[in-house]
């Protein structure tokens, strides 16, 4: 029976060598678990300040973004405004330009059929009729600009 003794202590001793082992390490990492625990709640602590700060500020990230938006579609809905005006006003000014240069080249047409071509004062006379088209069909143009005014 001493014998059955002695192996069951050799045994128990076996087996609580890894468990002090153990426990010594576990202790290790419980102290150190406690060392840290102050800058953990810490680290918890300013996660959730950062955490409330950001909630408070969505609403009012919505609120500036909101008010962005309106602005901007002011500014678009100016520009849409703006950007019909200027087509209206190219198209009035394409369709003077086409009647100016139909009245211009009406004018080219009745002085060279009016003119003889023999004699160098009629070509004078020719340039000089030119001139008073150019200058009619200047004064139309600003007309026709005035009247867009």
């Amino acid at each position: 029976m001493d014998s059955l003794e002695l192996l069951i202590n050799l045994a128990i001793i076996i087996l609580l060598i890894p468990t002090i082992i153990y426990a010594y390490k576990l202790n290790k990492n419980l102290s150190l678990l406690r060392q840290n625990q102050k800058s953990l709640s810490q680290l918890i602590s300013s996660l959730n300040e950062a955490t409330y700060k950001a909630e408070n500020s969505i609403p009012k990230l919505k609120t500036v973004t909101q008010n962005s938006s309106d602005d901007l579609k002011e500014v678009i809905d100016s520009a849409k405004n703006l950007k019909d005006d200027l087509t209206f006003i190219n198209e009035r000014a394409d369709n003077l330009a086409d009647r100016l240069e139909n009245v211009i080249h009406a004018g080219r047409e009745i002085n060279s059929a009016a003119a003889p071509k023999s004699s160098s004062a009629a070509s004078s006379k020719a340039e000089l009729s030119e001139d008073d088209s150019r200058s009619l069909a200047e004064m139309e143009l600003l007309k026709a600009l005035r009247s867009i005014k």
